[in-house]
């Protein structure tokens, strides 16, 4: 008997802690951190020309994942112009394409590896 009273004493103070653990038990874990999220979008390529006039450059790249399309040579716009002025045909880069008002457009961009 006084085994259970005490177990029961026991289990009504810690129950507070418990429900503050259960409280804090979220579930960011189970998602795949942004960084890792973000590194599906990135694909490698080749500036092959830059057509600075209407914004526009053909980049012969690898599969784009978030796009669901095979390695080929295609023509983007860009989301900054002034990015054209930091390459040249020939240039490896890594790059992000999405499709923005119904037109492919590189989203971000880097020197390649």
């Amino acid at each position: 008997m006084k085994s259970t009273t005490l177990t029961l004493i026991a289990g009504l103070f810690l129950a507070p802690q418990f429900q503050a653990l259960a409280a804090d038990h979220d579930h960011n874990g189970h998602t795949m951190p942004a960084g890792q999220a973000m590194d599906t979008a990135w694909a490698d390529g080749t500036i092959k020309k830059i057509n600075a006039d209407v914004g526009k450059v053909t980049i012969s790249h690898g599969p784009l994942a978030n796009l669901d399309m095979p390695a080929m040579t295609m023509v983007f716009r860009v989301k900054d112009p002034i990015w054209l002025s930091q390459i040249k045909p020939g240039d490896r880069i890594r790059f992000v394409a999405e499709r923005q008002d119904g037109a492919l457009t590189v989203t971000a961009l880097q020197p390649g590896r």
